[in-house]
């Protein structure tokens, strides 16, 4: 690129991002602020301008910063240390970058070996190794590599879990990845170790044959499959997630003393009560509410939220709280939780049990006729929750069907609570969060952990009422820590990105909607775009796109706001006992409102809270994926002995390979091969979401109704391969009835027509691949608790 400076001698302009972009994508290597500022001839106070500009590219993901300089944002350096994990289907070798800060999935690089005579003695790269390697973007692939390996440096020690099966030639390997479904290892006689038939055990590739199967190494036996939570132990070691407490953690739990009145305000009279899931373990926030005798707030609330007080036993730096961030939160899995903090201090020291004192953290606001929060302040106190309810229990009683629990307390707690809450809703109306209508689903287990159905748990008035009160606590410990200028961890959420904005409006265009824009993108946006569609056949449709339109979000240091939720500052504050984040603000709540001397060290850090929250952010997602793997193996082997059987559905993702279907009944997503759809070759319509037959402009479209066989259940992967029955949309774009068979699919198992259209995941043994993950932030299991 040619540098911009002026002939005559002027001041040249500052460069555009688009410039700056280009400029660093077309130079080799990292590429440092001097040469950014050389080659567009700035000097002196010009090169203040070009360091903010990087900032805000840096900042949006543009550019990223390594030693030496900047790079592309989502790219790879020129040389990777890299894993070599497979081998593709023409046996060239598959790379995968050993660190990945980028978004999505890490990119894949071919390995391309030396030519004959060009190795020397060095031992050829194979599978399992660990190497040194030279990268240039694939220019016939956009997101892929191709790359030279200049040394390999060891093995990849990344575990691989599997199930071991016993034979009389040592045993093989079943990896339970659902991308190497079919892709067994063979363990040679003396590498067992102590696995058993039907373990689930870690395995060290150690050498790989260009014929027959690679040959490992079972290095750890994890547990048995037979046990009663085993599908749950996949997962905690296919994520390593952190599941059993070393003893130093579960000695310092066990020393705690239980705190007093000392320092505290004394609110055990204050009408506290408690609302939660009916099987909740754990009870972190207490709520009450009443009217405000002030006179200049007339019709308005004084309503007040207690938080177990955390930060009261688990100090900075001590074992428990190494732990706790270790973790980063809790995980819940159907048959299991996997707690952040040992049951000492997460179910009884902490637990705001009815009728029993309790430390916390409160915040009183005082919330206006309109519902708008006015004034708010934070005290440390002791309580006792004068009731535990479950939220059908209080929803029922206001409805007039109260119990022996709720009955006591229905003037005096739960009518001022509904009242402050009408008041609340109206400001939420006007404020306009985020309105996604997409059920969420609850797997309920037999005694003996398999599964006894899938139920859709009703929406009562209770959780909007405790998720309301919850989001105005966290709003105002935000507004609290900036307002005294303290560091602290953020939940933010940022807008959707340029890309997928337009991405979004391609597709609503396609079903004859407008996106029209005024002024700052907001969620309103989106709102009045679902309520455009809520009772037609798009509703669906739109729900999962603008859903896929979204952020996710996560921690930071740095205040972006929540675009979901319309705020301008929110932080995490109402669940310590299971968010290492929350921790956090409770300790600088501690320290900026006078507390106590157990707060947040004097030495904090925004870039030391960079950095957790880099951690935390990553520990959250690694949970999602936990769980969400978690209840995909449990429903496949719910449904591994109705193999055949049809189901009623809907299109939940397109990709090239195929379409991954969720199933009505259960929610279960499945996978149906491109190459099994019918007597067409499709092609993936990236604009509208659907896969088009070439020749009769067949379109299976995201959202649409289908009818499905189930061909292949894969428990122990989670992966279902189903055949699509159902004819698609016509090229008009109308759609057939879902149960309309498609011509020449009455043949169960037919073979396609086109083979050139088979991918991977067609083979036998490949149930099925992962389903694009939503980028969404709009899960409400437990207190909004990834909002």
């Amino acid at each position: 690129m040619a540098r911009r400076i002026d002939p005559q001698g002027k001041r040249p302009p500052l460069p555009t991002r688009a410039q700056i972009l280009a400029f660093v994508a077309e130079t080799p290597g990292a590429t440092g602020k001097r040469e950014i500022a050389k080659a567009f001839g700035l000097k002196g106070a010009d090169k203040i301008g070009l360091k903010a500009i990087l900032r805000e590219i840096e900042d949006e993901g543009g550019l990223e910063r390594q030693r030496g300089g900047f790079r592309k944002g989502g790219s790879l350096p020129d040389v990777v240390v890299a894993d070599i994990v497979s081998r593709d289907r023409d046996g060239d070798l598959v790379a995968r970058p050993a660190q990945w800060e980028g978004e999505g999935e890490p990119p894949k690089i071919v390995v391309e070996l030396p030519r004959a005579g060009r190795q020397g003695n060095r031992p050829a790269p194979g599978i399992g190794d660990r190497a040194l390697i030279r990268v240039a973007p694939d220019g016939e692939a956009p997101g892929r590599y191709t790359g030279r390996v200049i040394k390999v440096i060891g093995k990849n020690r990344a575990e691989i879990v599997g199930i071991f099966r016993a034979g009389r030639d040592g045993g093989r390997i079943l990896p339970v990845d659902k991308k190497s479904q079919g892709k067994e290892i063979a363990i040679p006689p003396g590498e067992e170790g102590e696995a058993r038939d039907g373990d689930l055990v870690n395995v060290a590739v150690e050498r790989e044959t260009r014929f027959g199967l690679p040959r490992g190494r079972v290095r750890e036996r994890l547990g048995a499959l037979g046990s009663e939570k085993a599908v749950s132990l996949i997962a905690l070691h296919v994520h390593n997630i952190p599941h059993v407490f070393p003893a130093a953690v579960l000695a310092e739990a066990d020393e705690a003393k239980r705190a007093t009145k000392r320092g505290r305000e004394d609110w055990r009279e204050a009408p506290l009560v408690t609302i939660d899931p009916p099987d909740a373990k754990d009870h972190d926030d207490a709520v009450m509410a009443q009217a405000d005798p002030d006179p200049g707030n007339e019709g308005g609330f004084l309503v007040t939220v207690a938080i177990a007080d955390v930060a009261a036993y688990v100090r900075p730096g001590s074992a428990l709280d190494r732990e706790a961030l270790l973790r980063g939160n809790s995980v819940y899995f159907p048959d299991r939780v996997v707690p952040m903090l040992p049951a000492r201090i997460s179910n009884d020291l902490c637990s705001l049990r009815q009728g029993e004192d309790r430390p916390a953290i409160a915040v009183r606001m005082v919330i206006g006729a309109d519902g708008v929060k006015r004034a708010h302040t934070f005290h440390r106190v002791l309580m006792r929750s004068h009731a535990k309810l479950a939220y059908a229990q209080a929803q029922a009683a206001i409805d007039g069907r109260p119990d022996e629990t709720s009955g006591p307390i229905l003037e005096s707690a739960l009518r001022p609570l509904y009242a402050a809450y009408e008041a609340m809703k109206r400001a939420r109306d006007v404020r306009g969060p985020l309105s996604l209508d997409l059920p969420e689903r609850k797997v309920l287990l037999t005694p003996d952990g398999g599964v006894d159905r899938v139920i859709v748990p009703e929406r009562l008035e209770a959780h909007r009422l405790i998720e309301e009160f919850m989001i105005q606590a966290n709003v105002a410990a935000a507004e609290t820590l900036e307002k005294a200028n303290s560091p602290l961890i953020y939940r933010v959420h940022d807008e959707p990105a340029l890309e997928k904005m337009r991405a979004l409006s391609e597709v609503l265009a396609s079903i004859g909607i407008k996106i029209v824009k005024a002024g700052a993108l907001k969620a309103s946006l989106f709102n009045r775009i679902l309520a455009q569609v809520a009772e037609s056949e798009h509703a669906i449709f739109v729900n999962e796109v603008v859903l896929r339109s979204q952020a996710q979000a996560v921690y930071a240091a740095q205040n972006l706001g929540h675009f979901g939720l319309n705020l301008r500052r929110y932080a995490h504050f109402t669940s310590p006992i299971r968010r290492y984040a929350d921790l956090i603000v409770h300790r600088a709540l501690v320290r900026a409102c006078g507390l106590g001397k157990d707060g947040l060290p004097d030495d904090t850090t925004p870039g030391m809270l960079d950095a957790v929250s880099e951690q935390i952010s990553g520990a959250e997602r690694r949970a999602m994926a936990a769980e969400r793997e978690t209840i995909d193996r449990l429903i496949a082997g719910y449904l591994a002995d109705r193999v055949g059987a049809t189901f009623e559905g809907r299109i939940s993702g397109v990709t090239r390979a195929g379409l991954f279907v969720k199933l009505a009944e259960t929610g279960a997503d499945g996978f149906v091969p491109a190459a099994t759809i019918g007597a067409d070759f499709y092609r993936h319509d990236e604009t509208l979401h659907a896969l088009v037959g070439d020749r009769t402009g067949e379109t299976f479209r995201l959202g649409d109704p289908v009818e499905v066989r189930l061909v292949e259940a894969a428990a122990v992967a989670g992966a279902l391969r189903f055949e699509i029955l159902s004819e698609g949309r016509s090229r008009s774009g109308g759609a057939r009835r879902p149960g309309a068979t498609k011509p020449g699919k009455a043949k169960f198992g037919a073979k396609p027509k086109f083979e050139k259209a088979k991918s991977a995941q067609s083979r036998p043994g490949r149930a099925s691949a992962k389903p694009p993950a939503s980028d969404g932030d709009g899960s409400r299991r437990h207190r909004g608790s990834r909002r």
